[in-house]
């Protein structure tokens, strides 16, 4: 088999389990925060920042997997 078509098939691999789990995660992140901004708008302030934090930490986590299959792929 061509080591291309390897290095291919790796990094779609990679890039497709890597981007799984933070995409499961940012959704439920995002329901969490709607769920409890519904049942206490008033906390909208103490819930943001987290909420943010939490996205970007988890966003991270599929860069990461971007660096990998780039890194798999042109390595």
């Amino acid at each position: 088999m061509d080591p291309t078509i390897v290095k291919s098939l790796a990094a779609a691999i990679a890039i497709a389990l890597g981007s799984l789990g933070p995409g499961l995660g940012l959704g439920m992140i995002g329901s969490k925060a709607m769920e409890a901004l519904g049942r206490n708008p008033e906390a909208s302030g103490q819930i943001f920042v987290p909420l943010i934090l939490s996205l970007a930490f988890t966003e991270a986590i599929g860069i990461y997997a971007l660096v990998v299959a780039l890194i798999i792929k042109f390595v």
